[in-house]
């Protein structure tokens, strides 16, 4: 979402919409039936993101806010539309987008822009994962007694805002954590370790224009390349860097890719 919000901003910031259309009801749930009046004609003030849900702000006062689900993108300047393109926006200066997703898991809402904070997915949400809000400080205090695994644990969004399983098993690789560790028994040291290597492969991987593995790309059409320096996802079978094999096992259906001889504890 990080690259996607990038990919958008200079296409939208400060730009009048001249047209926004959307071409069916609904997606994942309704699309606000006020949407095309509330932004057609408004000024972009700004865009954001939260966790994996993406924001553009509007000199009117609200805010769109657009989850991309599994199979969701931005196109810009598409020269046709698709079956589906389920949002075409237009603005003054002659840019157009369209929100594609074949599947539909994605959705559009609409709210306040001073509402925000109280928007029911936001609010139980712990502190971004590149903000100044996550330090091993928070983390012990709030794994604290926690017995559930490390990886379970930063994969809710009430603990850390947006961390995805792929950055998840990457960044407790490079902390040299077991992803099954009780969260509630990893030092504040080593917790110290691991919100560095969260940081550290979130960074590579915007620098890197994200981790496409099926259907993702930026808005202007280019994949991600961050797969090309996976240490452990989607390797078992492989060598680690320390030289142990990469092991996966699946829980929930989720794929959990470590290595047993440099993630021991």
């Amino acid at each position: 979402m990080e690259t996607t919000v990038r990919g958008l901003t200079p296409v939208l910031s400060g730009q009048r919409l001249a047209l926004v259309e959307p071409r069916r009801a609904d997606l994942r749930k309704a699309i606000p039936l006020d949407l095309r009046q509330r932004m057609q004609g408004a000024t972009v003030t700004s865009l954001g993101r939260r966790a994996k849900y993406g924001m553009i702000d509007t000199d009117r006062g609200d805010t769109m806010i657009f989850h991309l689900g599994m199979s969701g993108r931005w196109r810009v300047d598409p020269g046709e539309l698709l079956a589906h393109d389920h949002l075409v926006i237009e603005t003054d200066a002659g840019r157009r987008l369209a929100l594609n997703d074949p599947r539909r898991f994605g959705f559009l809402d609409l709210v306040r822009t001073d509402a925000v904070a109280e928007y029911p997915p936001f609010a139980a949400m712990g502190p971004e994962p590149l903000g100044p809000e996550l330090t091993a400080r928070y983390l012990a205090l709030a794994l604290a007694g926690r017995a559930a695994p490390i990886k379970a644990m930063l994969l809710d969004q009430r603990i850390v805002a947006g961390l995805g399983n792929i950055y998840v098993c990457e960044a407790l690789h490079m902390a040299r954590i077991a992803p099954s560790r009780a969260a509630g028994r990893i030092s504040e040291y080593r917790l110290e370790r691991l919100v560095t290597a969260i940081r550290a492969v979130l960074e590579s991987a915007i620098a890197a224009g994200g981790s496409t593995l099926r259907d993702f790309a930026a808005p202007d059409g280019e994949l991600g390349y961050f797969s090309k320096q996976f240490l452990v996802y989607g390797r078992e079978g492989e060598a680690c860097a320390c030289g142990g094999p990469v092991k996966r096992r699946t829980e929930a259906g989720r794929s959990t890719f470590w290595c047993p001889k440099c993630q021991r504890t």
